[in-house]
């Protein structure tokens, strides 16, 4: 068992989905037809989809968008689940443009500003994790949407990974011919977890030295929304 790397940033939560949610608002005011960028059950998409359940369509794939039925293709628009990445959502809006010509031309997303920083920086980052190990751990929930996109980049990168809840999930088979693992965590892993993993790697055999990759240093800062905004004012 070789060398560790790992990929870390604190996650945080942000107004992102709130501004989604006042988007789909003011669209729907605007008699469109809505179209949801998402995961089917991942709880941020249930929330979205709940505002106006009547006219929302959910689709995943590129492949959900080529038999997607509307009622009216000259009058769309769409919004995106935040924790996904601007690469994930790039072919589908394509799709989207390429089939709906007539869809709300004010959007040009998804933009970077729209998606959860958290989420992009460690998609980034496991991408730069997989030029140097053999192995990527990701520590996340299995039915965290964000923890299993970056579990299937690493593969799509070329690198056999794996997603765990804890260390207690890693079998040693897995690690037997790597020289050097890499380590990620989904956006709401806590550090504490990461933590373990690497102690449980070392009392493995593990090499005792652990480089840590900084892809991007993580200092974003949000306003409020206008509508809380003025809500704490009023206190």
């Amino acid at each position: 068992m070789g060398r560790i790397h790992t990929t870390e940033s604190e996650g945080a939560t942000c107004p992102l989905v709130i501004k989604v949610h006042n988007e789909v608002n003011r669209d729907y005011t605007n008699t469109y037809e809505l179209i949801l960028i998402g995961h089917a059950g991942h709880p941020e998409v249930v929330g979205t989809l709940g505002q106006v359940p009547d006219k929302f369509h959910l689709v995943s794939s590129v492949e959900d968008v080529e038999t997607l039925e509307v009622e009216n293709p000259l009058h769309l628009s769409y919004v995106t689940q935040t924790t996904l990445s601007v690469d994930e959502c790039r072919d589908i809006v394509a799709a989207l443009h390429q089939r709906f010509p007539g869809i709300n031309p004010g959007i040009k997303g998804p933009q970077q500003e729209d998606i959860c920083y958290a989420t992009q920086n460690r998609q980034n980052a496991v991408k730069e994790l997989a030029r140097f190990v053999d192995v990527i751990l990701v520590i996340g929930s299995p039915n965290s949407s964000n923890s299993n996109r970056l579990r299937e980049l690493g593969e799509r990168c070329g690198i056999t990974s794996y997603l765990i809840d804890s260390y207690k999930d890693i079998q040693l088979s897995w690690l037997e011919e790597a020289n050097a693992i890499g380590i990620a965590a989904g956006a709401s892993a806590p550090e504490v977890l990461v933590s373990q993993v690497i102690k449980f790697l070392k009392e493995q055999g593990a090499d005792e030295s652990v480089e840590e990759l900084t892809v991007v240093e993580e200092d974003v800062e949000f306003l409020l929304p206008k509508e809380l905004l003025m809500a704490n004012r009023s206190k």
